[in-house]
């Protein structure tokens, strides 16, 4: 539940922030007329959203063992990969992210009517799109869904109330120092999801060596155990990993992690701009009033 609630909580801050610069933005243009526009692509992005979430969780039931095994694989590789961009994107595109979204919303002013209304959607529609496949892949592989699930929707809704809390001045975050520490987080988590997706990959006979565990900690983490189901729950830990599952998560977390910190220094040397999110909080929140 608690890495649900990270991922709703992150994503939704995300999406927020970028809705908050836009409205901002249109505001300070005098295109307050347009605000229509851009809550319906916005309405928009949620529907797809949502009908993406009840596809992956309602589709594949009309599918043989073999075939949702693959799916599940496949799905959770593609959502490693998103979240993980993700993460990244965030930390190397966060300062110009205010000015692009500008330029973004006086190009499509000058275009046809329907230019803000997609705007709204892709701008959202990214988010929730991540969201619903990396909460599904995780909430996959863990013991309650209807808890993970919910831990999700905890942390969108969180995430909403703490978007306009800022946009009205009325809370004070240092987005930058969070969005840091949750993307280190996350790739615990994606980490847990690519096991999570090569073990499916392996029982559906795509990838060999199932069945053959790398080593077993059922005598310390007992399965079913309270240690076990919150790791599970959390990191989709599995006692028993195959080999192929565990140089998938040391080769993915080693990989990963380095290149991420390595983005940290760069963006943190004096030299450079100032922190990426932050300038972009203060600037939806300055321009709202």
């Amino acid at each position: 539940m608690l890495a649900n609630y990270l991922i709703g909580l992150r994503e939704g801050l995300e999406a927020g922030l970028i809705v908050g610069i836009l409205i901002a933005y249109l505001g300070k243009i005098g295109r307050r007329d347009l605000y229509g526009r851009l809550w319906a692509g916005i309405a928009l992005a949620v529907a797809v959203s949502l009908g993406v979430g009840a596809l992956l969780t309602w589709g594949p039931y009309a599918l043989t063992f073999q075939a949702q095994e693959i799916l599940g694989g496949v799905l959770s590789l593609i959502a490693v990969a998103m979240v993980t961009w993700m993460i990244f994107w965030m930390g190397t595109h966060g300062a110009g992210l205010s000015k692009e979204l500008r330029s973004q919303v006086d190009a499509a002013v000058d275009r046809s009517w329907f230019a803000i209304v997609l705007l709204g959607a892709l701008s959202v529609g990214r988010e929730g799109i991540e969201t619903a496949l990396f909460v599904w892949a995780n909430v996959s592989g863990g013991s309650d869904p209807v808890l993970g699930t919910l831990g999700a929707l905890l942390g969108i809704l969180t995430a909403v109330a703490v978007s306009w809390g800022i946009s009205k001045g009325l809370v004070r975050i240092n987005l930058s120092v969070f969005f840091t520490w949750t993307g280190l987080f996350l790739i615990l988590v994606a980490a847990g999801v690519l096991s999570y997706g090569i073990g499916d990959l392996q029982e559906a006979s795509v990838i060999p060596g199932w069945g053959t565990h790398a080593y077993s900690l059922t005598g310390i983490v007992p399965p079913g155990g309270p240690i076990d189901t919150v790791l599970g729950g959390i990191f989709n830990f599995t006692p028993e990993p195959t080999w192929a599952q565990v140089i998938g998560w040391v080769v993915y977390v080693a990989v990963t992690t380095t290149l991420y910190l390595r983005m940290l220094r760069r963006r943190s040397r004096p030299s450079t701009a100032p922190a990426a999110v932050p300038s972009v909080a203060s600037t939806a929140t300055t321009s709202a009033h």
